[in-house]
């Protein structure tokens, strides 16, 4: 009598043994959207010191921040480029109007924590992008921020310049 003929399949091989054969399926958990009374989506995005509160709605691709639009607020085109990135990755190119407030940090900064927010209110908005954006590394915040400075040094690391006489 051959292993072939006594077990066909796990679940059979339990019914050898004795002991019970669980066999789990891998399911994907599915997200709800989370989207407020006047149909938008609210996230955080952070990097260095910056701050900013996105809130992201379906409209015509305006794309407002502080008050200003984003061609006015982020001058340089690498700005513009990097903010509209999740829309790129997503192919949600126009679709969405974007709100949104950033405090703290210098222009670079604030670009990435604007980002950052985009991406983490779309997923929130259509949780079917949320694969796209994480395989992007749009949804990891950059934890990279800059080291304290030290007493006895001129800086974080540099040491006050050294001399014999």
């Amino acid at each position: 009598m051959s292993m072939s003929e006594t077990a066909q399949g796990l679940g059979s091989l339990g019914d050898l043994t004795g002991a019970p054969v669980r066999v789990e399926q891998n399911v994907a958990v599915l997200r709800e959207r989370k989207v407020d009374k006047l149909g938008r989506a609210y996230a955080t995005g952070k990097r260095k010191n910056a701050i900013a509160r996105v809130w992201v709605k379906p409209g015509k691709g305006k794309i407002t921040i502080n008050g200003r639009e984003s061609d006015v607020y982020f001058a340089r085109p690498v700005l513009r480029m990097m903010i509209n990135q999740p829309f790129k990755i997503t192919n949600r190119e126009g679709e969405f109007d974007v709100v949104c407030t950033v405090t703290g940090s210098g222009l670079s900064g604030q670009a990435g924590a604007v980002r950052h927010g985009i991406s983490k209110a779309l997923s929130d908005y259509e949780p079917p992008l949320r694969p796209a954006l994480k395989h992007a590394g749009f949804l990891t915040r950059d934890s990279r921020v800059v080291e304290r400075k030290k007493y006895g040094k001129k800086k974080a690391r540099r040491s006050f310049q050294f001399s014999k006489r």
